[in-house]
C-alpha cells in the first residue's frame, strides 16, 4: 500500500512535516520521500521489528494503578521520527540555555540575598509558601553555584508555529534514557536514512553526564567517585537508573548502600571495604533524602546526607531545594527573572498563564473554566488537572470549589492545540500530538541535546502524551538541510 500525503489531513494544527500543499517542511524532505517510497506493509513490518528489538532490550517503564499494584510495559515507540531543521534547534537551544542559566540565578538568590523579593519583582509569599522551599539550603553555595544541573524543560508548537516552554522539570527530570534508546532502535529500522540524511547525533550525552558531575567532586585533582542513587527496583523510572550507571561506568547504588561517617563524608560499601563519594546524581525526591532532616520514616535516603552536602564533602545533583523553581506559579515569573538576572528578553515564550492567587485573575478562570486548563502548580504526569473542553459541569464546579479555598495551588492556560506529527495507525498514518522534553546540563559548560525526547498522544484527538496514560514516544532528528 503507498502513502498518498494528500489524503493525510492536520488542517487544524501544524504538522511538523507536511506543510502546506502537502509538501516537506525544512528537514522533512528526505524522511517524507523514504517513506512513501517504502509504503504502507513495509512501515508496518519496520514497527513489528521495532517493537521485538525493544523487549529484547528490556526497555519498559513502570504504570502504577489506583489499587497499588504496579506492572512493568514494554516502552511505546512510533517508528516514524520528528524532524526539526538544525537552523530552528539553533535558536531553541540558545532559548533553553538563557531560560535554565536565569532559574539557576533564581534559585542561588532565593537561598541567600533573595534580591529579586527585594527588589519587586517575585512575591516573597510565594518562596515562603512553596512545597518545595528547603530553608536548610539558605546560605549553602553548591559547585559553580549551579542548583539544577539537570533540567528538562516541555516544549509545546502551537498552531501558528510558535515553540512555547509548556514548564520546567528541575528536581529529578526523566526520560533521557529513552531519548537514546529511540534512537538506538531507529537506527535499525531506517539505516538507510541514516546513511543519506545529515541527522545530527545524540549519543555523548551520557559521557557530557559523567564529565558535568565529575566537575562538582569536592576532591578535584583525583579521579571522582560518581554512584547513581536509586530508590530501587519498584520505581518508575528504575529502568533509567540503571542505564544511565551503566553508561557512565558508575555505581548504581540505593540509601542502604551508602553511610555518612564521622568525618561527614559518604561511603559507599564495597567488596573491598569503605569507599568515599564524591558525587552523588540523586533520583529521589528531596523529602525521602535524609531522614535526619526529612521524612524520619524514609528508608530510601540516608541518614547524614544534607549534614555532608553543606559542608561540601559531597556534591548532589540535582542539588536539594532545587525545586523551588520547578512549580508552575513560579514558571509564570521566568521571563521576568530573565530580565532581571541577565538584562535579555525570553528567547523563547511561556504559554500564556493566569495565576490564580491573584483575585482578578481567578475570576477570569473561574468564568471561563470550560475553555481553560487548569493545573496544580506542583502536580507532574499529567494528573490533578482540569482540562475543561471536556471536563463534565460537575467536573467543572468541583474543580471552582477547589480554587476558591486554595487559589495560590493553581495556574490556568489556554488549550494549546500541540503540533502533530504522521504517525502508523491500523489502517495508514495519521497526525498524532506530540511534546518535546530536551535536556539541559548545566556545570562548567552548558549542554543541550540534540533534540529531546518527542512523546506522542496515541489516541486520535488526545493532547495527553504521558506514557502512564497512554502516551508513547518518537525518534528526534534535527537535520543539518545545509550539509
Amino acid at each position: 500500500m503507498q502513502i498518498d500525503w494528500s489524503k493525510y489531513s492536520s488542517a487544524s494544527t501544524f504538522d511538523e512535516l507536511v506543510g502546506p500543499e502537502c509538501r516537506a517542511r525544512a528537514g522533512g524532505d528526505a524522511l517524507m520521500r523514504h517513506v512513501s517510497e517504502l509504503g504502507g506493509e513495509e512501515l508496518r513490518q519496520r514497527q513489528q521489528a521495532a517493537e521485538v528489538a525493544i523487549r529484547a532490550m528490556g526497555i519498559t517503564f513502570t504504570v502504577y494503578h489506583e489499587q497499588g499494584g504496579s506492572i512493568d510495559r514494554a516502552w511505546p515507540l512510533d517508528i516514524l521520527p520528528r524532524t526539526i531543521a538544525r537552523r530552528e534547534w539553533e535558536r531553541i537551544d540558545l532559548g533553553l540555555r538563557q531560560r535554565v542559566r536565569a532559574l539557576n540565578l533564581f534559585i542561588d538568590d532565593v537561598y541567600h540575598e533573595q534580591r529579586i523579593v527585594r527588589d519587586g519583582i517575585f512575591p516573597g509569599e510565594l518562596i515562603a509558601t512553596s512545597k518545595n522551599f528547603r530553608p536548610m539550603c539558605r546560605g549553602i553555595a553548591p559547585p559553580h553555584r549551579v542548583w539544577a544541573h539537570i533540567c528538562g524543560s516541555d516544549l509545546v508548537r502551537g498552531s501558528d508555529g510558535t515553540v512555547y516552554v509548556l514548564e520546567d522539570n528541575l528536581r529529578v527530570p526523566s526520560g533521557v534514557s529513552y531519548m537514546l534508546e529511540n534512537r538506538a532502535v531507529i537506527k535499525r529500522v531506517f539505516p538507510e536514512l541514516f546513511q543519506r540524511a545529515a541527522i545530527l547525533p545524540v549519543d555523548d550525552y551520557a559521557s557530557r553526564l559523567y564529565d558535568m558531575l565529575a566537575s562538582m567532586s569536592p576532591r578535584q585533582g583525583e579521579r571522582p567517585e560518581v554512584v547513581v542513587l536509586t530508590p530501587g527496583i519498584y520505581n518508575s523510572a528504575y529502568f533509567e537508573h540503571a542505564y544511565l550507571a551503566g553508561q557512565m561506568g558508575c555505581e548504581l547504588v540505593e540509601g542502604r548502600d551508602l553511610v555518612v561517617q564521622d568525618d561527614d563524608c559518604v561511603y559507599m560499601q564495597t567488596i573491598r571495604g569503605w569507599t568515599r563519594v564524591d558525587v552523588i546524581y540523586r533520583r529521589i525526591d528531596d523529602e525521602f533524602l535524609d531522614p535526619e532532616v526529612f521524612r524520619k520514616d524514609s528508608t530510601l535516603g540516608v541518614a547524614g546526607l544534607m549534614r555532608a552536602w553543606s559542608k561540601g564533602n559531597v556534591a548532589l545533583a540535582n542539588a536539594p531545594g532545587a525545586g523551588v523553581a520547578d512549580d508552575k506559579l513560579v514558571y509564570t515569573y521566568v521571563p521576568e527573572m530573565i530580565r532581571y538576572y541577565l538584562g535579555e528578553d525570553a528567547i523563547l515564550p511561556n504559554v500564556p498563564s493566569w495565576r490564580c492567587r491573584e483575585p482578578g485573575e481567578l475570576e477570569h478562570v473561574l468564568a471561563h473554566l470550560g475553555e481553560l486548563v487548569v493545573k496544580p502548580v506542583d502536580g507532574s504526569g499529567g494528573y490533578g488537572m482540569l482540562m475543561g473542553p471536556s471536563a463534565t459541569p460537575q467536573e467543572r464546579e468541583q474543580f471552582a470549589r477547589s480554587l476558591r479555598a486554595a487559589p495560590r495551588d493553581f495556574i490556568a492556560q489556554p488549550v494549546v492545540a500541540l503540533s502533530t506529527v504522521p504517525t502508523l495507525v491500523a489502517d495508514g498514518i495519521e497526525p498524532r500530538h506530540v511534546d518535546l522534553r530536551p535536556f539541559i546540563l548545566s556545570g562548567p559548560s552548558p549542554y543541550v541535546t540534540t533534540g529531546g525526547l518527542t512523546r506522542v498522544a496515541l489516541r486520535r484527538g488526545s493532547l495527553v502524551v504521558n506514557s502512564s496514560q497512554g502516551g508513547g514516544s518518537k525518534d528526534t532528528w534535527i537535520v543539518d538541510t545545509e550539509a
